[in-house]
């Protein structure tokens, strides 16, 4: 009898490890991390969701803000949580792939299961009462004095499309990073920076109030803002500049639970096919994409290959991509 009961308690401790005794999750609130001050890209993208993703799994879903070193902060935590699928956080592509680089955490990107639902580019915007009313008169000043450009931090969509603009339109600017995205473009408006080149997702209410001047939207087609107008794109000025945004949604460590993470899967599709969430996209001049599992993780290594080597090619980054294993693409 003693050798049947330690076999059925290894029987138990393994199934609780690939969660196989998982099927009653979950069983109380799940907490989204949101490693960035409220009203950015990755606390509205959270909020929409978890509103939708709730209706799935029958259970509250809270969202802590957390910000701090570009979002490093927060992640970090979501980390050091117990792995039982309880605690999420919520992110952009592009600023996951960079915290090794810069050497604000150790965990790769290989390392989260990620969860795409929206898709924002980023806008080249000034204050309303700024003097610039097209990309070339703001191109042409900052290529004769430091003008300044808010971001939510390094590392950050704001910061990569203003490296990215740097790069292409051959300038220099002044970096002044935030503690979100949010605060960058309420920064912009009040006159403390020349301009900010955040996501339409963060920038489209303030657009609409006639509080900025949006110049050029950074990818190959314009963009309208309903109640503001159409967005040039950059290339009338700047034909070679690429497409220039990022993928927000949820990034959860990949060794939880298999069944939980399967939970997960089905409640993210749920959501990103909500009219609700289709109905944000659209006000806020963003793309549902919904995308999950292997198709995600090429994404965010291609992200990852791009955005990195372009960190530490412009000296924006403390260690090489090739000390991580990310691979340059031609």
């Amino acid at each position: 009898m003693k050798g049947i009961r330690t076999i059925l308690a290894v029987l138990l401790v393994f199934s609780l490890s690939f969660g196989i005794v998982a099927a009653g999750w979950p069983t109380k609130p799940i907490n989204i991390i949101v490693p960035w001050n409220p009203g950015g890209a990755s606390d509205l993208t959270a909020r929409t969701l978890a509103v939708e993703m709730e209706k799935y799994l029958k259970q509250r879903i809270t969202i802590t803000n957390t910000p701090g070193a570009s979002g490093a902060i927060g992640t970090q935590a979501m980390f050091d949580a117990p792995r039982d699928g309880y605690t999420w956080s919520a992110n952009a592509d592009v600023s996951i792939v960079t915290y090794q680089i810069l050497g604000y955490l150790k965990i790769s990107h290989k390392q989260y299961a990620s969860f795409l639902g929206l898709f924002t580019p980023n806008v080249v915007c000034v204050p309303a009462s700024s003097p610039f009313n097209d990309l070339s008169g703001l191109i042409e000043a900052m290529k004769t004095k430091q003008l300044s450009v808010a971001s939510a931090g390094a590392g950050s969509s704001g910061h990569l499309a203003a490296e990215f603009f740097k790069k292409y339109a051959k300038v220099d600017y002044k970096h002044v990073p935030y503690q979100g995205g949010a605060p960058a473009v309420t920064a912009t408006v009040k006159g403390e920076v020349d301009a900010v080149m955040q996501l339409s997702m963060e920038v489209t209410e303030m657009l609409r109030a006639k509080q900025l001047k949006a110049l050029a939207v950074m990818s190959r087609e314009p963009l309208t803002v309903e109640g503001y107008g159409v967005i040039p794109s950059i290339t009338k000025w700047l034909p070679n500049f690429p497409d220039v945004g990022s993928n927000f949604g949820l990034f959860i460590p990949k060794d939880i639970p298999r069944d939980v993470l399967t939970k997960i899967n089905k409640a993210f599709a749920y959501a990103c096919r909500s009219a609700v969430l289709k109905k944000f996209a659209g006000e806020r001049v963003c793309k549902v994409v919904g995308i999950y599992g292997e198709k995600a993780d090429q994404i965010v290594d291609a992200v990852a290959s791009r955005v990195t080597w372009l960190l530490y090619e412009t000296g924006n980054a403390k260690y090489s991509p090739a000390e991580f294993g990310i691979p340059k693409l031609e």
